[in-house]
């Protein structure tokens, strides 16, 4: 082969190679284009990976902030349960302490009425005892002693009993051999009592003790 034919082949194949290399490129540019596809999804997971973390925190806080609330109601539901059982039973004291004070205010009226009574029949003379309108009157204050058993209240222990200020009324201190000083020699006026509390304090006569023994020194006639 001479050397021209040599040349002109040399030009023919470099005139070809173009025309290979245009038709290779649609094939790289799926290739290209596959790959780019494989890279948008492989991001595309890895943001949805990121987003989930962040998801699962929200949902964790909403738990927190759910509970929180919870707890709180709950306190709040548990103090009002208690302040309403503690205002219910101060009410219901107070509404029986007030009926106790209005019941001892009219026992506290009826005990003159039962003094009188017991008085006049300490004092009845023997031949007034058998009279048919004696007995109607001694029904009478039967009934009004029976009437303060039902309702509570008790008579206060006194005579011979120690001088106590809280339930008895001292209107003499006197001496007594018969009696221990700060004891209760007799009593006046009888007291009673309504549970615990004190309708009226017994009046009594309080022993102050022996008498002092003084010797009278006789005089001396000089």
């Amino acid at each position: 082969m001479s050397e021209t034919q040599v040349a002109e082949q040399e030009i023919r194949e470099a005139r070809e190679e173009p025309e290979e290399q245009e038709e290779q490129s649609p094939q790289a540019e799926q290739k290209e284009a596959q790959t780019e596809e494989v890279t948008e999804e492989a991001t595309t997971e890895e943001g949805e990976q990121k987003e989930e973390p962040d998801e699962l925190t929200i949902l964790r806080q909403a738990l927190e902030e759910a509970r929180a609330k919870e707890a709180e109601y709950l306190d709040g539901w548990q103090r009002a349960r208690a302040e309403l059982a503690n205002a219910r039973k101060r009410f219901q004291r107070e509404q029986a302490q007030a009926y106790t004070n209005a019941k001892a205010d009219v026992l506290s009226r009826i005990l003159p009425i039962v003094d009188d009574f017991d008085r006049a029949f300490a004092n009845l003379p023997d031949h007034l005892s058998k009279e048919p309108w004696i007995e109607g009157v001694e029904l009478v204050r039967r009934k009004l002693h029976a009437l303060l058993d039902q309702e509570g209240v008790t008579p206060i222990e006194a005579e011979g009993r120690e001088f106590d200020p809280a339930i008895h009324q001292a209107i003499t201190h006197e001496p007594s051999e018969e009696t221990p000083e700060g004891h209760i020699i007799a009593e006046a006026q009888k007291g009673y009592r309504l549970g615990d509390l004190i309708l009226r304090p017994s009046m009594v006569r309080v022993s102050a003790g022996p008498p002092d023994e003084t010797s009278d020194e006789p005089d001396d006639e000089k």
